[in-house]
């Protein structure tokens, strides 16, 4: 089989998908990508098994069809070092050659033959539940959420992403039990209530392939694997069995005391005043009317900082402790001028919610797990 493509726009197709390719791969053949060109349309898939993506890219020359699997980095790495130009691929089915044809030379590799390649996973029909949704929207709701997933093998459920759809909405849940995340879009109505758990590495794909244009998601998924499907890619995973956490439960409601105050200088303050913490990373801020003083301190190399910040506060003067670089994270994720910290008292979690809201369809809530201070 023949067919004639532009290398820039392949080694962009293929950047995308190779996310998925593990470097442990079990089976020696995923570390190709399958070729399958059928008709003036060629596929081009990436899979470690639990997760696989594919692109498809039409074609105005093409002659025969067929499919062969081509080693990925050898194919990106050749890829990577051509300016724009057609290349010319040419695959002998029978000895499984690959001639990739340039302007001015040709490079030649072995393929593998691509019936041996797995295939991808499948849905249950009868059971799965479909939406559509905007692509911003899923794009910003694994955004607000990605950085809050943990890494505890041992609570695998807490490294993913819990995607919950009902009569409010689409809400999107992570948390590594020290923070946690909650972003809501009212405008997405799928007409049922269903959830399911997306692990970290699939949703990190789809990071990487949603930025690319407005669309419209279609997203199906059953109770074992989700699929997605856009303009030029599709991707189908594994999904994290188990059930996710109440979170509601541990998002405190009676929250008396009120500090608002400057997302950007607040995130400055502590950056410059973290420094001098010890390696715990904590942070205290003395929370009186009007000020803010934030502290660091460590005691082994005898450093210390504080830093006065002017900010509006409501309730009882208080003296709490953070981790903060959990802190930073957090106002980081977030896109509004000032930001509301919520709090009942020192050992219980900090509520953080923007004071404007980006969209009236759209709520964000971020909680953060208090340190304890031994003075």
């Amino acid at each position: 089989m023949k067919f004639v493509v532009s290398s820039t726009e392949l080694l962009s197709r293929l950047q995308s998908i190779s996310r998925v390719i593990s470097s442990k791969n079990t089976l020696p053949i995923l570390d190709n990508f399958l070729f399958d060109l059928s008709g003036n349309t060629l596929t081009i898939m990436a899979s470690d098994l639990e997760s696989s993506m594919r692109t498809r890219i039409n074609l105005d020359n093409v002659d025969g069809s067929g499919k062969v699997a081509i080693e990925a980095k050898r194919l990106t790495d050749i890829l990577k070092e051509f300016p724009e130009q057609p290349l010319i691929f040419e695959i002998n089915q029978e000895t499984l050659g690959v001639d990739i044809i340039s302007d001015n030379g040709k490079f030649s590799i072995v393929g593998v033959n691509g019936d041996e390649y797995p295939e991808m996973l499948k849905l249950n029909e009868e059971s799965a539940v479909t939406a559509n949704i905007p692509g911003a929207i899923l794009l910003k709701g694994i955004n607000k959420t990605f950085f809050a997933t943990g890494d505890d093998e041992l609570r695998p459920v807490m490294s993913c992403i819990f995607i919950q759809f009902n009569e409010n909405g689409a809400t999107f849940v992570a948390s590594d039990t020290h923070k946690l995340v909650k972003y809501t879009n009212s405008s997405v109505n799928t007409g049922s209530q269903a959830s399911f758990i997306l692990p970290k590495k699939p949703a990190n794909m789809l990071k990487s392939v949603l930025g690319k244009g407005e669309q419209e998601i279609k997203l199906q998924f059953d109770d074992k694997n989700a699929y997605f499907q856009l303009s030029e890619y599709e991707m189908i995973c594994r999904l994290q069995e188990g059930q996710y956490p109440n979170y509601e439960a541990v998002i405190p409601t009676n929250n008396p005391n009120r500090l608002t105050i400057s997302r950007a200088d607040f995130a400055t303050v502590l950056k410059r005043v973290s420094v001098f913490s010890s390696s715990s990373n904590l942070i205290k801020l003395d929370i009186k009317a009007d000020q803010v003083t934030v502290t660091a301190q460590d005691i082994d190399f005898s450093i210390s900082a504080y830093e006065k910040i002017n900010a509006q506060y409501e309730g009882e003067d208080m003296l709490i402790g953070f981790k903060s670089a959990f802190l930073v994270d957090i106002l980081n994720a977030m896109n509004t001028e000032n930001v509301v910290l919520q709090m009942s008292d020192p050992s219980r979690a900090g509520v953080i919610v923007p004071l404007e809201k980006e969209s009236e369809q759209e709520d964000e809530l971020m909680l953060l797990m208090p340190m304890m201070i031994n003075d």
